[in-house]
């Protein structure tokens, strides 16, 4: 179960790099849902738990203003992965089971790609078809998306990934199909 926590904790990294680890820290210190291997307890500090509050408002805030959003995505492209790093990495028992270089890695990648296809396709999707109206539900979504499945992914980790599989395989049905239909239409 530790591995399917693991790749949701970093995919939600991908979306919002702060609340996953909030949401980790919070667990860590008030449940027995998640625990954190002694290298990575620093997380459950006061002093870390406030500083992911500050920065996930500053986040918050960024990302719902036009412009500096964009700013904020090209800042996230260093955080959100290395975020997504860490929080595999401190999932429970994740770090002792698999080498750290591997789940480091893991995290990294996890997160970049999500925090990528927000940041170059969806984002500027958004932004073209609404001229920038749209950004502030999109982010407060992606906000509430990266909060439930930090949520899911200690809690059920099942679930988290079930989701991650129907939705891979929803993905990879609708580019065969684009592909079919561009391959079946005769070219002028």
């Amino acid at each position: 179960m530790d591995i399917f926590s693991a790749f949701g904790l970093s995919a939600s990294a991908g979306l919002n790099a702060y609340i996953p680890l909030l949401v980790v820290a919070l667990m860590a210190r008030f449940t027995n849902l998640i625990q954190l291997d002694p290298r990575w307890e620093a997380l459950t500090s006061w002093w870390v738990i406030g500083l992911l509050v500050v920065l996930a408002l500053i986040e918050f805030f960024a990302d719902k203003v036009p412009a500096v959003n964009h700013i904020n995505d090209v800042i996230q492209t260093v955080i959100r992965p290395v975020a997504g790093a860490i929080l595999f990495a401190a999932s429970a028992k994740v770090i002792t089971e698999i080498h750290p270089v591997l789940s480091l890695s893991a995290g990294l990648i996890v997160a970049g790609a999500v925090h990528a296809v927000k940041s170059l396709a969806v984002r500027p999707a958004v932004t073209a078809t609404t001229a920038g109206a749209g950004n502030i539900p999109v982010s407060i979504a992606e906000d509430i998306l990266s909060t439930l499945v930090s949520i899911l992914s200690v809690v059920l980790p099942v679930v988290i990934s079930v989701g991650l599989i129907l939705l891979t395989a929803l993905i990879l049905w609708w580019l065969w199909r684009r592909y079919r239909r561009e391959r079946m239409t005769p070219t002028p």
